[in-house]
């Protein structure tokens, strides 16, 4: 099922939480909101829910297969919702709690007591957790928990799952080995989903397409690869993953850092003098001699970090700022460099910005 998010604004007193956004989401595909807290993504899965509506009719649309479904309940939207705090019933079993939907619907649609036995079987299958049907949720783990949640959500198999931040309340280790069980059931069921999320490494491993947005708006659509090679912005290149910031001046149509000059966009007619930031992801940065060509900084070593499976290494610039570098291990044992050591560092890849 298609969604299409047309012009939607939503307000909460003075506040906007979300300003005159448009969205096509595919059929079938697995899509992130990905952003910082506040930004208005929570808000924007709760209005597709149903679970928040506009104002008033010229605040936008949201339409299912081309159907407008501003105006519809939740119930009759044909929505699974997975939420972060699992939302189990604590009073019953895991196969209870995967029933329960099942066993509320309308009487036109509830299945036989036979069929909703085979329909949570199969669903117990899908999550792996076939020999726990009888527990309760406080005796699972988090991850069990939340696999449940969503084997409950999938039951009345709904044409849209959303997902609140689902994996954000457990551990790390968990968290990764169930971003990769979603990737692997949703490319076995197919069900057009939509994942709210913070971490912009669970966006970047489980998304077809992830919706970056700030302050309310949408600032960059794209593939995974899209938004992270190809950031739209600044703000965009910021928040995927760490940065590091080099400011320098702009001189005719050169923008200088250190020893590095990187052509400027600025076309004839356009002033030619002012600021501009250079965006270096850590892995995009050599750690070089001094007098190496193109460097951008003199730096000192403050720190070396072997451990993992790329070598951290911490540095300060003559402006006192931090610098982190990350190398492979084959590349350091080329070339080490220990603390105090003074080095320059140069950029493999980049982004510009100029500054207003």
């Amino acid at each position: 099922m298609s969604i299409e998010i047309r012009n939607l604004t939503k307000r909460f007193g003075s506040f906007v939480a979300l300003n005159n956004v448009s969205l096509d989401i595919r059929p079938g595909e697995l899509l992130a909101l990905l952003g910082p807290s506040g930004s208005g993504k929570t808000t924007l899965l709760r209005l597709i829910a149903g679970l928040e509506t506009t104002d008033s009719a010229d605040e936008g649309q949201i339409l299912f297969d081309g159907v407008d479904v501003s105006g519809k309940p939740v119930g009759d939207r044909g929505i699974g919702f997975v939420f972060q705090h699992y939302a189990l019933f604590r009073h019953m079993t895991v196969f209870e709690n995967i029933a329960f939907g099942l066993r509320v619907q309308r009487r036109a649609r509830r299945l036989s007591r036979a069929q909703i036995k085979d329909r949570v079987d199969e669903l117990l299958r899908l999550i792996q957790l076939e020999g726990i049907r009888n527990r309760y949720p406080w005796q699972l783990s988090g991850g069990q928990r939340q696999r449940v949640a969503l084997a409950r959500a999938l039951a009345v198999q709904p044409n849209i799952l959303l997902l609140d931040e689902p994996f954000g309340a457990l551990d790390a280790r968990v968290r990764a080995d169930l971003r990769n069980w979603l990737r692997r059931l949703h490319d076995e069921l197919h069900v057009t989903s939509v994942l709210v999320t913070h971490d912009q490494e669970e966006a970047l491993e489980v998304a077809d397409r992830i919706v970056v947005i700030n302050e309310g708006r949408i600032e960059q659509i794209g593939t995974p690869e899209e938004v992270f090679h190809s950031p739209a912005n600044e703000f965009v290149m910021s928040f995927l993953g760490n940065v590091n910031l080099f400011h320098g001046r702009v001189e005719e149509k050169r923008a200088i850092f250190g020893n590095l000059a990187v052509e400027t966009p600025v076309t004839s007619g356009e002033s030619t003098n002012g600021t501009a930031r250079l965006l270096v992801r850590p892995h995009e940065l050599e750690i070089v001699p001094q007098d190496a060509p193109d460097a951008i900084l003199t730096t000192r070593v403050q720190r070396v970090q072997l451990a993992g499976p790329q070598v951290r290494v911490e540095l300060e610039g003559n402006d006192n700022k931090p610098v982190l570098v990350e190398l492979s291990h084959e590349d350091y044992r080329r070339n080490p460099v220990t603390r105090g050591q003074v080095v320059a560092l140069r950029p493999r890849q980049s982004r510009m910005f100029l500054e207003d």
